[in-house]
């Protein structure tokens, strides 16, 4: 096999199980005819390629034009190979700001997806824009557990729960699967109707609803004579996603063969999981942005492979002249220099651990900084999660300050009481713990963090968070103990003041934040609005550099100016 492939990978039996080590050397027998399949069995070999959270990363690493040449490869090997997607595809950089996810479903659909599921960040552009988009999409979108209650059109009227697809004398089922933690995850208010009711949810009261959903699909998947019951899902395996977890989802089933999965951005060459009845279920997932494609392999003799594809060298020459075909549409325009800057705004530890969702960063006081100033708020928020590239010291382009913000999100200004503040950073501050990372990944990540202007605090993580939210993920309550410690607001003559919970302020956001409730901060979204969606959020940093700092971010912003101490 030309390709490099992961470190490891395992096989399953109908009945028995074993861990091969090494190089995926299953896989290439597999294709090569060499693991004791004659050339007739050979052609009834059923390979799955899957990819997950690629997140807009249309040429770096493999990129969409190596998937498509791999894919070419693989069908010379054997006439049923299936193309799968395991969300947030559609959305994570300018290409996807940009076109709404259009250009997005345009090359996936070069590439020549069969099947894809909801991630929550598919959601991102809005229910009208996602039915435009499943509409254009030619993958069929899968979907067991994505529930409509309204009394209008759904949006996702098109998905289907499952589909079974027969491939010589084999049935193989698909089953979607997407988070329930997409309402806090994606945008809340988009999944309510006009009197703020949601009507659309994921079957996530409880991990049991989720399962016994399923469960359902599933067994309706077996009755109708499928053969393996593949579950595509967008669950992750994060521990702050309890419940809600792909292997939460395999013990609380029975009759899945394999669960190729996302969100958590993991690399999972081939796990294997106990479901709830002891059977072994692969578990598998790429990683993010294409720097891996999955591999299953069902093979003719009923064995079943898994493994990730590292490199691989060869484009499909097509695929690449239409991928730079649509950046040649916008890159014009985002390599337009709007600003300049000193120094270097990060979201990333020198070290190269991520920040920007467990601590204070100057990118992140930025950003709340132009949203204060553009407002002409008391406070500002903008949440870890929504900030996402660095701004290098130089010329600052259009492309990078979408980059930056590629949501889309407008400004908004909301009077809020003291005590909604306090109740904001300390639901925003209930995962963060004493240290950022473990030696390479960052602990304690919310994308809620909340990145501040016009206020100082202290995070005393020795106090366990006492923060409650509902089966959707939003804010309840919290209890007497409190973590969030020391809140001071900024004054007009540059000194700071306790917050006073009765006292009202002006609180600069986004639509996101204040309107939506993004991230389970539903503490706003009946408040009374100075501002409703003026400015876009990326505009906005542009002007305050423009029309605040003269053109040029200056050294004031060379590192992060004390806002937050976690102790």
């Amino acid at each position: 096999m030309r390709g490099k492939e992961g470190k490891h990978e395992n096989m399953i039996r109908k009945k028995s199980f074993y861990r091969l080590g090494g190089l995926l050397l299953a896989l290439v027998l597999v294709l090569s005819g060499m693991a004791g399949c004659g050339a007739e069995k050979q052609q009834e070999d059923i390979v799955i390629l899957y990819t997950n959270d690629v997140h807009c990363a249309v040429d770096t690493d493999i990129g969409y034009a190596g998937l498509a040449a791999y894919k070419d490869w693989v069908e010379e090997k054997t006439p049923y190979v299936a193309l799968v997607d395991c969300g947030d595809a559609l959305q994570g950089d300018t290409i996807g700001a940009v076109s709404q996810g259009e250009y997005l479903v345009d090359i996936m659909n070069q590439v020549g997806y069969d099947f894809a599921v909801l991630g929550n960040h598919e959601f991102d552009y809005g229910m009208e824009q996602l039915a435009s988009l499943l509409e254009k999409a030619e993958a069929q979108y899968l979907g067991c557990n994505i529930r409509y209650t309204g009394t209008g059109d759904s949006a996702v009227s098109s998905l289907k729960p499952y589909e079974i697809v027969s491939y010589g004398d084999t049935d193989v089922a698909f089953v979607g699967v997407s988070t329930p933690e997409s309402i806090a995850k994606s945008t809340p208010s988009y999944f309510m109707d006009e009197s703020g009711g949601f009507v659309y949810d994921f079957y996530g009261g409880s991990g049991e609803e989720l399962y016994a959903r399923v469960q359902e699909t599933v067994d309706e998947c077996r009755e109708e004579g499928a053969d393996y019951v593949i579950a595509l899902a967008h669950l992750g395996d994060d521990e702050a996603s309890k419940p809600f977890r792909s292997t939460d989802l395999i013990a609380g089933t029975t009759g899945i063969d394999a669960v190729l999965d996302g969100h958590s951005h993991s690399v999972l060459p081939c796990d294997v999981v106990e479901n709830k009845e002891g059977d072994k279920v692969l578990l598998s997932s790429t990683g993010t942005g294409l720097a891996n494609i999955g591999q299953m392999v069902i093979t003719a003799d009923g064995n079943l492979a898994a493994g990730l594809i590292g490199d691989f060298p060869d484009r499909n020459t097509e695929t690449d002249s239409f991928v730079k075909g649509i950046q040649n549409q916008y890159e014009a325009e985002l390599e337009q220099v709007v600003a300049h800057t000193d120094v270097s705004l990060t979201t990333v530890a020198e070290s190269g651990i991520r920040l920007i969702r467990n601590r204070e960063t100057n990118l992140g006081d930025f950003c709340a900084d132009a949203y204060r100033a553009i407002a002409g708020a008391d406070i500002a928020f903008a949440n870890g999660g929504g900030i996402r590239a660095d701004i290098e010291a130089g010329d600052i382009t259009y492309g990078d300050i979408i980059a930056v913000h590629p949501y889309g999100n407008t400004l908004c200004v909301a009077e809020a009481t003291g005590q909604e503040i306090l109740d904001a950073l300390e639901m925003a501050s209930r995962s963060t713990m004493a240290e950022t990372g473990d030696g390479e990944n960052a602990v304690g990540e919310n994308g809620g963090f909340l990145q501040v202007s016009g206020l100082k605090y202290t995070i005393d993580t020795s106090v366990p968070s006492t923060v409650e939210v509902d089966e959707a993920g939003m804010f309840v309550s919290c209890g007497e103990s409190r973590r969030v410690k020391d809140v001071q607001v900024l004054q007009k003559d540059g000194s700071y003041a306790p917050i006073d919970p009765e006292e009202t302020y002006t609180l600069a956001s986004h639509n996101y934040l204040i309107k939506q409730g993004g991230d389970g901060l539903n503490m706003f979204m009946d408040n009374s609005l100075t501002m409703n969606e003026g400015m876009l959020d990326y505009q906005a940093l542009i002007t305050y550099i423009t029309d605040h700092l003269g053109g040029t971010v200056g050294s004031d912003y060379a590192q992060p100016q004390g806002r937050i101490t976690v102790k």
